[in-house]
């Protein structure tokens, strides 16, 4: 599939370092609390060091140079947004390239004459109007279809080359603005008002305009908030000491040191990974109405998927031939086949491709033979040969009563095995004799149970949906691999369902396509919408998936887990960083004070003066080097949460204490020999 409107263009990180400037705006600083207190610091120091400066003060190039850094953290956490930001608004230009302002046939009613209908432009529409549209024009915005059966090439939203199929009624009357009819012609209902179209909300969306920030980025910004609330009161406390013991430390060190301690990294880096999660489920296809059910999906314990379409195939197939006493499998294949050659189901065609994996060949019908389609009322199929021979396949007792004959013991305890077994059985007759039967069974998808496998590892709950009975309904659940099944459903037992989990603690996914899965995916807390299904189905869902793949609600799953864990290594990172921090810098800076600091200064910082400035540098650098993991994401491997934990502490949390170590010495001895203090 090509995904050719998702990418990002050239120029992206141009663009990024302009916005960088921009975002100093307070207005916008003020959205993160821990950059808009470093920029407040930058700016106390700046107005500082041009105080010493002019005054002639000592340590002013050292001052200066503390200020520069300063402004180069926040402008790189600005930077760290921006390109999040850029990649999603690089996207949402592409998508707006596929609006275009078109002329339509505005009709008054269903029956009026197109021809002698008004043009009216696109962007004028209202929702509930009707309008014409015929091949090879742009279906000007979101609509049902009301009359008419046409092809659509919806490749400018989906990028999936292939036209689907758009009709009245059913599930798939549902259009989109910005795709285009390839044949026929629809009527359509307009279902959007201006400006509020499936195309300009995506356009909003990937362009991170609605972003809104979930309950988890607000809890830790006030998290971050009271660490730094608890970093000043840290800071201030060390003048009294420092003037205790006959030692002076100069403001702009104090102010510098409150930057380095409070959690710059992550308060840096929370939008550019909320950001980035919902860029990686746009590249996936998905289209979140909101952070709030990104992140839900990555907490959700139960999953629901439909059975057809997601865990088989989605239409019975031709499993087996089994003949009958005294027939052989040939000779049942080439009647099955004979017989099928006129049923254009997906079910008669399976039946035709397993005739010819048995014979090995192709089969070909007299000219002359009569066919007899398939038909929901005779629920037979089959064909007329000219010798006078009548082939037949179809339904058990509808075969039984054509023929007027019993089955054979052995055949019959067939039919009852494959019933049981959850498949459909079908006879195939010549001249009235049974010859064998035909085992039509659901066909799980290859994968599907090491997928659920993967899930059930993560501790999600799968649960297959169906319409089907229930010994059905376990025969696949069975094979497939899923935790549960509901039989028989309907719309208000999936609802039931999820509001029964939920009440336990649970959080539920699910995903739909039809009108009637829309009271589920609202309740549901991660509702998946197909893009092909209904107007109500999407607008019930907080998830679109134009790919219109029912299994790519596992992505989802994984996308969510993938950007908490992200969030959660980070903060981990981050916070180790300060308390490492705090230990590193200060024997440094009371050393002249307290000669007996000198065995904790284990990295032999050269002066307090090198230390503080190292720490300024480093602290900025490090936002620069985690960016593109930010923007990746922390791979994620299903497994436990404790195992989780554990190696989120080992790598994030003891590396966290380690890099600044390291970094601080490094930048300390560059700063030193290039004569920078």
């Amino acid at each position: 599939m090509s995904h050719n409107i998702l990418e990002p263009q050239p120029g992206l990180y141009r663009a990024a370092t302009r916005a960088a400037f921009a975002k100093l705006d307070p207005r916008t600083l003020r959205r993160n609390p821990v950059m808009f207190v470093t920029a407040t610091v930058a700016l106390l120091t700046t107005i500082l060091s041009v105080h010493d400066l002019i005054t002639g003060a000592g340590g002013v190039a050292t001052a200066i140079q503390i200020s520069i850094w300063l402004w180069i953290t926040v402008l790189f956490a600005n930077f760290a947004e921006s390109v999040a930001e850029g990649r999603g608004r690089a996207r949402a230009d592409s998508l707006r390239a596929t609006k275009a302002e078109t002329m339509v046939r505005l009709l008054t009613s269903i029956d009026s004459d197109p021809l002698l209908a008004n043009e009216v432009a696109s962007s004028t529409l209202r929702m509930g109007q009707l309008v014409w549209v015929t091949a090879g024009n742009l279906i000007p915005t979101d609509a049902e279809v009301v009359r008419g059966v046409a092809s659509v090439d919806e490749s400018a939203i989906t990028g999936e080359s292939a036209p689907v199929i758009r009709e009245s009624g059913g599930d798939r009357s549902s259009v989109t603005g910005g795709t285009r009819i390839v044949s026929d012609e629809l009527i359509l209902r307009v279902t959007a008002e201006p400006g509020k179209s499936f195309l300009d909300r995506m356009i909003a969306l990937v362009e991170g305009a609605a972003r809104q920030k979930t309950p988890n980025e607000i809890a830790l910004n006030i998290l971050l908030a009271g660490l730094t609330l608890i970093f000043l009161f840290v800071v201030v406390t060390l003048q009294p000491f420092a003037s205790f013991s006959g030692a002076t430390i100069p403001v702009i060190f104090l102010a510098a040191l409150f930057v380095t301690l409070i959690p710059t990294t992550i308060g840096g880096l929370l939008s550019a990974i909320g950001i980035a999660g919902m860029d990686r489920l746009v590249r996936a296809n998905v289209i979140a109405k909101s952070g709030r059910a990104v992140e839900a999906a990555g907490d959700v314990d139960v999953l629901l998927l439909d059975k057809t379409g997601t865990i088989t195939f989605g239409n019975r197939m031709a499993d087996a031939l089994i003949p009958g006493p005294g027939v052989s499998p040939q000779r049942l294949a080439e009647i099955a086949w004979l017989a099928s050659m006129a049923d254009d189901t997906p079910e008669g065609k399976s039946v035709v491709d397993k005739a010819r994996v048995m014979l090995g060949r192709e089969l070909t019908a007299d000219p002359a033979a009569i066919p007899v389609p398939f038909t929901a009322q005779t629920r037979l199929s089959g064909l007329d040969l000219p010798t006078g021979s009548k082939a037949r396949k179809g339904a058990v007792d509808a075969v039984l009563k054509l023929t007027g004959q019993a089955m054979a013991p052995a055949l019959a305890a067939q039919v009852d095995a494959i019933a049981r077994s959850g498949g459909t059985p079908l006879l195939v007759a010549l001249d009235g004799d049974i010859l064998g039967v035909i085992h039509l069974k659901d066909v799980v998808k290859p994968g599907v149970r090491a997928r659920f496998a993967e899930l059930r590892a993560m501790g999600i709950r799968t649960v297959m949906i169906t319409g089907d009975n229930p010994l059905t309904a376990a025969a696949i659940a069975a094979e497939a691999g899923v935790d549960d099944f509901l039989a028989e459903a309907t719309p208000e037992m999936k609802l039931d369902y999820i509001r029964a989990e939920q009440s336990g603690g649970r959080l539920v996914a699910m995903c739909g396509d039809g009108s009637n899965d829309a009271p589920a995916l609202a309740q549901a807390d991660v509702g998946v919408a197909m893009n092909s299904g209904t107007t109500a189905a999407k607008e019930a869902a907080n998830l679109i998936d134009l790919d219109s793949d029912p299994t790519k609600l596992i992505e989802v799953v994984m996308v969510g887990k993938q950007l908490l864990i992200s969030r959660g290594s980070l903060t981990t990172f981050s916070i180790a960083n300060d308390v490492a921090k705090y230990f590193a810098i200060l024997p440094a800076m009371f050393l002249t004070a307290y000669p007996g600091l000198g065995a904790l200064n284990i990295m032999g910082l050269q002066s307090p003066q090198s230390a503080i400035l190292s720490a300024v540098i480093f602290n900025a650098l490090i936002i620069v080097a985690l960016i593109p993991l930010a923007l990746k994401g922390v791979s994620y491997v299903p497994s436990s949460a404790a195992a989780l934990l554990r190696r989120n502490l080992l790598i994030y949390g003891l590396g966290g204490l380690i890099v600044p170590f390291i970094g601080i010495k490094a930048v300390d001895m560059v700063v030193t020999a290039i004569g920078l203090v």
